[in-house]
């Protein structure tokens, strides 16, 4: 009987991960540090000092952290006492250069549940996201660890 549940269990898990558009490894996938962060209004973008990562697995997950080392800083949709931290399973379109994460874990708990879309750019060990609209205002990089 018990070969039976850890059979069901792993059946239940294979047919539960994200699925990724192509069967060759993402350029995405890997551990990424924060190398700048820019706000603000689209074509006048600045630049805030932050720090975080970011850990795309090739078993379909994203984690986010990042902090803004201004303990005073406001609140943002995506932050608490300038902290920022979520995970969860991730698809990415490397055709369309775009990925989806579906908000399972955050310190901030209404990004619970939501799907965040983002655009993103791998050039070498360089990556750039953005988010999918523009008027949102950021835009983030990263260098490979």
């Amino acid at each position: 009987m018990n070969s039976f549940k850890i059979a069901l269990a792993a059946l239940a898990l294979a047919f539960a991960s994200p699925a990724f558009a192509s069967d060759t490894k993402s350029p995405i996938i890997g551990a990424w540090r924060m190398t700048s962060l820019e706000v603000g209004a689209e074509g006048n973008l600045q630049a805030i000092p932050y720090a975080g990562q970011l850990v795309f697995t090739q078993g379909g997950t994203l984690s986010v952290q990042a902090m803004n080392p201004d303990a005073n800083a406001a609140d943002t949709p995506y932050t608490t006492k300038a902290y920022e931290a979520y995970y969860g399973p991730v698809e990415i379109d490397d055709a369309k250069k775009i990925f989806a994460i579906t908000v399972e874990s955050s310190l901030v708990r209404n990004l619970i549940g939501q799907r965040l879309e983002r655009k993103f750019e791998v050039t070498g060990d360089k990556l750039v996201i953005s988010p999918v609209d523009a008027a949102e205002g950021w835009r983030v990089s990263y260098d490979r660890f």
